[in-house]
């Protein structure tokens, strides 16, 4: 079974990172295209949950004949593990990739986790949760994970810092990434300065569940024999529900993307919900598709259109034209003499993200007509 509707959210989330990527690198952005400073979310901090959402979404349909009685064999584990490692090998390879026009693969600084990382890390652990554990089991250690990563995260102390600290460097989940990691090896953007990650191997935990959320809800449509409007009000229902409980929850745990709290994974699990219910609705039940083909041929390659357009955004950002104090990178040239010098600046940073997705469309396009489809 293939549910086109999937590949369609999984079209209109790709579209969404390229954009809000691009758009990330100017210096003036709408605050709707950038991430939250700290607490709180934004509608660019959807993207990356949605993601590990629809991984669980589509994880339903790929191993369904391996959990009831047709139990998995070896080869299929080392499938879900050769996937995983690839993720993770291309995440580090993005992390290393271009600085100043050069190859600066440095093993001594590269950063060791990053968004691929903890797509590659969830989607393992969430694959060994359903292959292994009964449905309500699967169900009570999705609910243990975001409990306990949130009585952890308030109330463990941390050396220097207490308990309940939920800084970027005084957090439980930093001082176990420290613990772990090389301090070179850390996230030293945004303000971490090698003291934690955003993507960090603590709050990878919480991150589990949001895989686990989206299988359960393609495991909801799969038990469906006809597509119908009863199924995308249920997924509504539910998306409220998680709402609801995510806000209330944001009082004694915030919701926050860099620390992936428990409230996070809620609260963004209620909008994939509400979003995949739209896509199904409309796809799979009233059939009215003509808008929604852009974004299916966008999704059936979305891995190899988010990994190539990274390298593309480290290619222009960072190589500079010209020498001296009036260098400047190939982005900011196009940015400032193509967009923001007729549009302004903000203006200017959201039309050059969207042209770069009308871009990567297009690349998008020519592979489904050459029928490349590239899988991991």
């Amino acid at each position: 079974m293939r549910l086109t509707s999937l590949d369609v959210f999984r079209g209109i989330t790709i579209a969404g990172m390229i954009l809000v990527n691009m758009v990330g690198v100017a210096d003036d952005k709408y605050s709707l295209l950038d991430h939250a400073e700290w607490n709180g979310c934004t509608p660019t901090d959807l993207v990356f949950p949605f993601f590990l959402f629809i991984v669980g979404v589509a994880m339903t349909f790929s191993l369904s004949k391996y959990t009831a009685d047709n139990k998995p064999t070896q080869a299929v584990y080392l499938r879900i593990l050769r996937r995983a490692v690839i993720l993770f090998i291309l995440g580090l390879l993005l992390n290393g990739f271009w600085n100043q026009g050069v190859w600066t693969f440095d093993l001594s600084s590269i950063r060791l986790m990053g968004v691929l990382q903890r797509i590659s890390l969830s989607y393992l652990f969430a694959s060994l949760i359903v292959l292994k554990l009964p449905r309500k089991s699967q169900w009570i250690l999705a609910g243990v994970l975001l409990l306990g990563y949130w009585l952890t995260m308030m109330y463990v102390p941390v050396p220097e810092y207490g308990a309940g600290v939920l800084t970027r460097e005084g957090n439980f989940g930093a001082f176990i990434d420290r613990l772990i990691i090389p301090k070179a090896h850390l996230y030293k953007g945004d303000g971490f300065n090698y003291l934690g990650d955003p993507e960090g191997l603590f709050s990878t935990i919480p991150a589990i569940v949001s895989v686990l959320a989206g299988y359960f809800a393609g495991d909801w449509i799969k038990e469906k024999k006809q597509a119908n409007s009863q199924t995308s009000m249920d997924l509504v229902l539910f998306g409220l529900c998680c709402l609801v409980i995510a806000i209330i929850w944001d009082v004694a745990f915030p919701i926050n993307k860099k620390l992936w709290t428990s409230s996070y994974v809620v609260f963004t699990v209620g909008w994939a919900l509400m979003l995949l219910a739209a896509c199904y609705e409309m796809i799979e039940v009233r059939l009215i598709k003509r808008w929604s083909k852009p974004f299916e041929i966008m999704g059936l390659n979305a891995i190899a259109l988010f990994v190539a357009s990274v390298l593309l955004i480290k290619i222009t950002a960072k190589t500079q034209l010209g020498t001296g104090e009036t260098a400047i990178s190939i982005y900011n040239w196009i940015y400032q003499n193509i967009f923001a010098s007729w549009a302004g600046n903000f203006n200017g940073s959201f039309l050059f993200g969207i042209v770069t997705v009308l871009f990567w469309y297009g690349v998008a396009v020519l592979m489904y007509q050459k029928r490349w489809f590239i899988k991991v």
